[in-house]
C-alpha cells in the first residue's frame, strides 16, 4: 500500500522574502522583485536587471569561517532548510536519522566560485587555487550541507536536470518516502548563478530579456515578452510520511499526491511545439495522484516569460486538460521572482502549498498585452480567491526535462 506524503516544513529565500512567509505574502500581493543589479557592473552589458536577493547576511545561520568556505547557492540551501526543519518541529534526538534524507537539487552550482579561482589560477598558477574550490563548487553540495546541519543520516542526492532540479528532487523524495525507503526527507532547490558566466552565458543565447523596466521585464504570457530574467534564491519543503507525522502531533501544511517526469527528447533548449512532453508529465502526476483534469482548480506555471516557452506550456496545458483547461486558473510567479533556475521549483513549491492552504491564486504581474497563443485564465496583474482541493506546479528544463508536482490541500 502506498503512503501518504504530508508537508510539515517549509522555507524559501527569494528575491521577494527573506523567508517562506515573507515570500508568500509578497508573492500573493504581487510585489516584484526584480531591480537593476547591484552585484555585477552592467555599463558595458546588454542586461540590466536581475531578481537578486538583498539583505542576506549568511553570518545569521553560520559562523564566519562557514561562511568563507560556503558558496551563496549553499548558504541559500542551508537557510531555507533551516527555515522548514524549524517549522516542522522535529527533534532528531527522538528519530533514527538512518530514516531521514536530503534531495536538494540545483542546476549549475557555484559559477562565482569557478570564476573566482580561475582568475587566481591565472595570476598565481593554478597549483595555488583554493583547496577548497572543488567541494564549494560541485552541485550537490547544497545538499550534503543541508544533510550536516540537521543531522540526516539517509539518503543524501542532488537532482541536476537544469531549470527541472528542485521539482524533480522534490518528486523523487516523495517517492522514497511513499515506497516507504524514508520516512522524511528535507527536498527542494537552490540556485546563485547572477555571475559574469551566469549572465554572460544566458544573454549570449539570447534567453534573457534586455528590457529594463523591472515592471516589464519578466512578463509571462504577455506578447511582449522577451526572454527570462535571471533570478537567485532557494526553497525547501520538508516532506513527512502521515503516520509519523500524526504521531508526533506535527502540523501538516499541505500533502504531496503526485508526481510526474518526462522529456521531451527533442532539442537541448527548446520545449516541443506542441507541448505533448510536458502534457504527458501533468497526465502522469494527476495518474500517479489518482486525480482528474477537472479536480485541479490552479498551475503553478513554468512560465519563464521567453516567446516559446509560455506558448508551448499553455498548448501543454490544454493538451493534458481537454475541455477543463478553459477552468483551471495558471499563473506565473516568476513574473515577481524571475527564474531561479535549479531553485525554481522548490521555492514555487513553496508558493504552491501556500496558495492551497489559503485558497488563493497568486497573479501574473506585469501582464499587459494579450497573446492569441496564450489565452488560459493566467490570472492577470491581481490574485483571486480559487476553491479548490488540487494544484499542480511545472517545471521544464533546458535537455527536455518536464518535471510536474501535484499537490492536495489538507
Amino acid at each position: 500500500m502506498k503512503r501518504r506524503v504530508v508537508i510539515t516544513g517549509m522555507g524559501a529565500i527569494t528575491p521577494v522574502g527573506l523567508s517562506a512567509k515573507e515570500t508568500w505574502t509578497n508573492v500573493r500581493n504581487g510585489v516584484v522583485g526584480i531591480a537593476p543589479i547591484e552585484t555585477l557592473d552592467t555599463e558595458e552589458r546588454q542586461v540590466k536587471v536581475a531578481g537578486e536577493v538583498k539583505g542576506f547576511d549568511p553570518t545569521e545561520i553560520m559562523d564566519k569561517m562557514e561562511a568563507r568556505r560556503s558558496a551563496r547557492f549553499t548558504q541559500f540551501a542551508i537557510k531555507a532548510a533551516l527555515e522548514a526543519f524549524e517549522q516542522s518541529g522535529l527533534d532528531m534526538a527522538q528519530e533514527n536519522a538512518l530514516r531521514f534524507g536530503v534531495n536538494i537539487g540545483s542546476g549549475i552550482g557555484s559559477l562565482q566560485t569557478i570564476e573566482q579561482e580561475y582568475r587566481k589560477g591565472q595570476k598565481r598558477g593554478f597549483d595555488r587555487i583554493s583547496p577548497l574550490f572543488v567541494p564549494m563548487a560541485i552541485v550537490n553540495m547544497a545538499a550534503g550541507s543541508v544533510a550536516i546541519r540537521l543531522g540526516f543520516k539517509g539518503s543524501c542526492t542532488c537532482c541536476v536536470t537544469a531549470c527541472a532540479s528542485g521539482t524533480n528532487s522534490i518528486g523523487e523524495a516523495f517517492h522514497a518516502i511513499r515506497d516507504g525507503y524514508f520516512d522524511v526527507m528535507a527536498a527542494g532547490g537552490s540556485e546563485a548563478c547572477i555571475s559574469d558566466l551566469g549572465l554572460g552565458g544566458f544573454t549570449s543565447m539570447k534567453a534573457l530579456t534586455t528590457a529594463e523596466d523591472p515592471l516589464r521585464a519578466s512578463i509571462p504570457f504577455d506578447r511582449e515578452r522577451g526572454g527570462f530574467v535571471l533570478g537567485e534564491g532557494a526553497g525547501v519543503l520538508i516532506l513527512e510520511e502521515y503516520e509519523h507525522a500524526v504521531a508526533r502531533g506535527a502540523e501538516i501544511l499541505g500533502e504531496i499526491a503526485g508526481y510526474g517526469a518526462t522529456c521531451d527528447a527533442h532539442h537541448m533548449t527548446a520545449p516541443l511545439e506542441d507541448g505533448s512532453g510536458a502534457a504527458a508529465c501533468m497526465t502522469m502526476a494527476m495518474e500517479d495522484g489518482n486525480v482528474r483534469p477537472e479536480e485541479v482548480g490552479y498551475i503553478n506555471a513554468h512560465g519563464t516569460g521567453t516567446p516559446l516557452n509560455d506558448r508551448c506550456e499553455t498548448a501543454a496545458v490544454k493538451r493534458a486538460f481537454g475541455d477543463s483547461a478553459s477552468n483551471v486558473v495558471m499563473s506565473s510567479t516568476k513574473s515577481m521572482t524571475g527564474h531561479l533556475l535549479g531553485g525554481s521549483g522548490g521555492v514555487e513549491a513553496v508558493i504552491t502549498a501556500s496558495m492551497l492552504r489559503d485558497q488563493f491564486a497568486p497573479p501574473t504581474a506585469g501582464y499587459q498585452v494579450p497573446d492569441e497563443n496564450c489565452d488560459l485564465d493566467i490570472c492577470p496583474n491581481e490574485g483571486k480567491a480559487v476553491e479548490t482541493q488540487y494544484a499542480l506546479s511545472n517545471s521544464l528544463g533546458f535537455g527536455g526535462h518536464n518535471a510536474t508536482l501535484l499537490f492536495r490541500r489538507v
